[in-house]
This record gives C-alpha cells, sequence and structure tokens, in this order.
C-alpha cells in the first residue's frame, strides 16, 4: 500500500572495508588484493600493509555474507541474523529445488548480491532497534520497506517473507485506528490472490474492506483504501464465480456475485458497479433465469449509457442478446446485435465486430436467410483478415464458406424445383463451366459465386 522512500544505507567499519574489495565497487583495486587463498592473503597483508588490524584482515579474508553477519552479531543484533540467517537458508533452498527445470536456479545466490545484503543489513538492523525501543510502527515500515525492495518477479517470495511479518506486527499496532493493519490485510490478501488461493485471498480482503469502512484513508497516489478494497474484493469474487460456474455451481456463483454488487453499491463508483452487474447478469444467463438475467443487464446498460462508454454498452448490448436468443427472441436479439456491431465500428473494436457478425450470421443462418447469413459472416472475414490473426481468419472462412453453400443450394434447389427449360439451361450452364450461378428465379437475388472465390473457402 505504502511506498517509503529509499534511506540512506550506513555500513560498521568491518562491512564497509569488505565492500571495498568487491568487484562491483567503483574504488580501483590491486588484482593481488583480491585473491582469495588464505595463504596468498596473509602473505600479501604481511608485506604491504604491516600494522594492519585482526578485524581489517578479517574482511578482505572472508566473504561479504559472512562480514555482515559477523557485523550483525558484533553490533547485538541476534535478532537481525536470525531473520538474515533464516532468509538465506530458504534462498539455497529453493535454489538447489529448482535446479536447471527453474529460472530460480539461474540466479545468482545471496552472498553474490551485495547490494541486497547491505538492504537486508540495514532494515533489518533498524527493525529491531525500533523493537527494542517499543516503535512497533517503525518496525512495520522497515519490513514494509524490505517488501518493497524484493517486489519483482525473481524476489517474489522475499517480498512474500517480509509481507507476512509486517502483517505479524501490524495486528500489535493499535495507536492509529488500524490503518496498518488494513494495508497488511491487503498485502496478504494479493499474496494469496497471486498464489491462486482465491478463499483465503477473499477472507483477508474482506478484512481489509471492513477496516477501512467509514475511513477517508488514502494510498500515496491519492486514491481511497476502502475503493481499492472494493476493488480488490470484486475481482477475487469474480475469480471465485468464474470456478463455481465452470464446475456448474450456479446457485453459489450468484450468491457471491451478489454480495459483490451490494460492495460495488457501497464504494460509490458507477463503473465498478456496473461490472459487477454485468457479470451477476451472466451467471443469471449461465444459470438459465433469463428474465432475471435481462433486468440486471438492463441496470449495466443504463449505468454505461449514463457513463457514455460505448464499449461497455456495447458489451451489455451483446449480453442482452444472447439472453433474448436464449429465450427465442430472434428479431430482438438482432436488433441488439446490430446496436453492437455499431458501437464496436465506431470505437474501432474489431473483435467485438467479428463476434457480433458472427453471432448475426448464425441467427440469420437459422433462419434459412442465407443472403444475410453470408453478408454478415463476409464482414467478420473481412475484419478478421485486418486483424491478421490466422486462427480467427480460418473459423470466419468456414461460417462464411458454410452459409453461401447454403446460398448455392437454395438456388440450385429452385433450379431444380422450376422444371422449366430456362432453369435446366441455368444448371447445364453451371454444370460445364462451374464459374458462376444466375439470378435466383424464385429469390431474385444475384448470387455470382465465381469458382474462384468458392475455391478459398
Amino acid at each position: 500500500m505504502t511506498t517509503l522512500p529509499p534511506l540512506p544505507t550506513t555500513r560498521p567499519k568491518l562491512t564497509a572495508l569488505a565492500r571495498q574489495k568487491l568487484p562491483c565497487s567503483p574504488q580501483a583495486i590491486p588484482r593481488s588484493q583480491l585473491i582469495k587463498e588464505k595463504d596468498d592473503i596473509d602473505h600479501y597483508v604481511e608485506v604491504n600493509f604491516k600494522g594492519l588490524s585482526k578485524e581489517e584482515v578479517a574482511a578482505y579474508r572472508n566473504s561479504y555474507q559472512k562480514n555482515i553477519c559477523v557485523d550483525m552479531l558484533r553490533e547485538g543484533y541476534h535478532k537481525s541474523f536470525r531473520e538474515l540467517f533464516t532468509v538465506m537458508e530458504q534462498w539455497n533452498a529453493l535454489r538447489e529445488a529448482a535446479r536447471v527445470r527453474s529460472l530460480l536456479w539461474l540466479q545468482k545466490p545471496l552472498e553474490e548480491q551485495p547490494d541486497k545484503l547491505d538492504h537486508l543489513y540495514h532494515y533489518l538492523t533498524r527493525a529491531e532497534t525500533a523493537e527494542r525501543e517499543g516503535y512497533l510502527e517503525d518496525v512495520y515500515n522497515n519490513f514494509l520497506s524490505l517488501a518493497c525492495y524484493f517486489n519483482n518477479p525473481e524476489d517474489k517470495w522475499v517480498r512474500n517473507h517480509f509481507y507476512e511479518r509486517c502483517f505479524d506486527i501490524a495486528q500489535t499496532i493499535k495507536i492509529d485506528g488500524g490503518r496498518k493493519e488494513a494495508e497488511a490485510q491487503a498485502h496478504m490478501g494479493l499474496l494469496y490472490e497471486e498464489d491462486g488461493q482465491l478463499l483465503e485471498a477473499a477472507e483477508h480482503y474482506e478484512a481489509f474492506h471492513q477496516l477501512t469502512q467509514g475511513r477517508i484513508w488514502k494510498d500515496e497516489t491519492g486514491r481511497f483504501l476502502n475503493l481499492l478494497a472494493c476493488e480488490s474484493l470484486l475481482r477475487t469474487y469474480r475469480l471465485l464465480s468464474d470456478k463455481m460456474l465452470e464446475n456448474k455451481e450456479y446457485k453459489q456463483a450468484i450468491k457471491i456475485l451478489i454480495k459483490a454488487s451490494e460492495i460495488a453499491k457501497e464504494g460509490n463508483d458507477k463503473k465498478m458497479e456496473g461490472e459487477a452487474s454485468y457479470y451477476l447478469g451472466l451467471a443469471y444467463l449461465a444459470a438459465g433465469e433469463y428474465e432475471t438475467a435481462l433486468t440486471v443487464l438492463n441496470t449495466y446498460s443504463k449505468i454505461s449509457s449514463d457513463r457514455d462508454d460505448d464499449v461497455s454498452l456495447g458489451r451489455a448490448y451483446e449480453a442482452q442478446a444472447k439472453v433474448l436468443q436464449s429465450q427465442g427472441e430472434m428479431t430482438e436479439a438482432i436488433k441488439y446485435l446490430k446496436k453492437f456491431v455499431k458501437i464496436a465500428r465506431n470505437n474501432f473494436q474489431s473483435l467485438d465486430v467479428v463476434r457480433a457478425s458472427t453471432m448475426l450470421g448464425d441467427i440469420y443462418n437459422a433462419k434459412g436467410q442465407y443472403s444475410k447469413a453470408s453478408e454478415y459472416f463476409e464482414q467478420a472475414f473481412d475484419t478478421a483478415v485486418e486483424l491478421m490473426s490466422a486462427s480467427l481468419t480460418e473459423e470466419t472462412k468456414v461460417h462464411y464458406g458454410i452459409a453461401r453453400a447454403h446460398q448455392m443450394m437454395l438456388t440450385m434447389n429452385n433450379y431444380i424445383e422450376s422444371e422449366d427449360l430456362t432453369s435446366l439451361d441455368h444448371l447445364l450452364s453451371w454444370k460445364e463451366t462451374r464459374s458462376s450461378v444466375e439470378l435466383d428465379p424464385v429469390m431474385g437475388k444475384a448470387l455470382a459465386f465465381e469458382n474462384a472465390a468458392f475455391a478459398s473457402f
């Protein structure tokens, strides 16, 4: 929630000396000084640096990681040492378990990353000092600083470790009205959500939401924490409902989405409220409760219209058309889909154009209106070609080809059923050349279906 500014890193004498011999140090160090073998270093020190203390000799002899640990123990930071040692052990255990099958194995060991060791030393010792003095908020802030520092894909588990430490400390802080605990609950929710443990994530987000109700707390970007809590809960509830719908647990999915809708209304954010109505409407559609689905989707449509959000309004029209199609109200469904196509074209939503045109083509094809079906399938096909999507082009091409074949079949049937010389001439002409089809004598429409075009399907 809160990203603290980086603090200047201070190093004790032994660590500062050890830092000088690192390959990444900006100071020029003679190559011989970097020799690691104990006997060579002792000889070099004896010849060139007479009078050096044992500490200074140890700084050059030992690894940087060991010097960090020795400094912690020498300065009395036993808890910091234990924390650092736990992190290092887990780091090495994860690398060993990963081996070649994971990118973690390719990551450098912690002892070869002095900057990370510096941050761990700096913030862990500050946290321990604050704990001794009873400043629990400072303990929390230092752990949070470490979590933020390690917030990258390769170190995410270290971030999670310090999120958990923040959570433990936050529950003991009582003087801030529960803000630190609210932030810690949000971090834990994110941790579980990323790990796919949605029920656990929902529990933490619910606590986050409860702690921020009636509060005007804001994050570093100026957003209200309560609104963030609502968004996090809605996202998690939607993911949970998706799994329930996959398992055909319609009642549970609807129940959790109703709860999401209520929370969205509390957040006083119309966009969020509309999104909640949209997913609730889809759940009712999946459950076969069409009238309720239409009522809820009408709410989403009105919110989208009031907000002048054309893209969301198009989604509402699409969902409403699906409900009407399920009810057998094809004429009404066509009206909504045509509105959807228009909005999608005006807003350059090419994928929506393909989807809506395909749905219209399917409806007209089922109604036996093959000319109309061909028209919309052709629109879908042309748009897919413009998108340069091979899979989508193949799919729409098949739809278009089937509709044209139906169209051609209807013409041929009409010629056969007419039983006159003109129709027979048309049939014989087509059989000889396979190049075109003349006007349909019944439908009165030109079908000019070139063989070259047909071959492409």
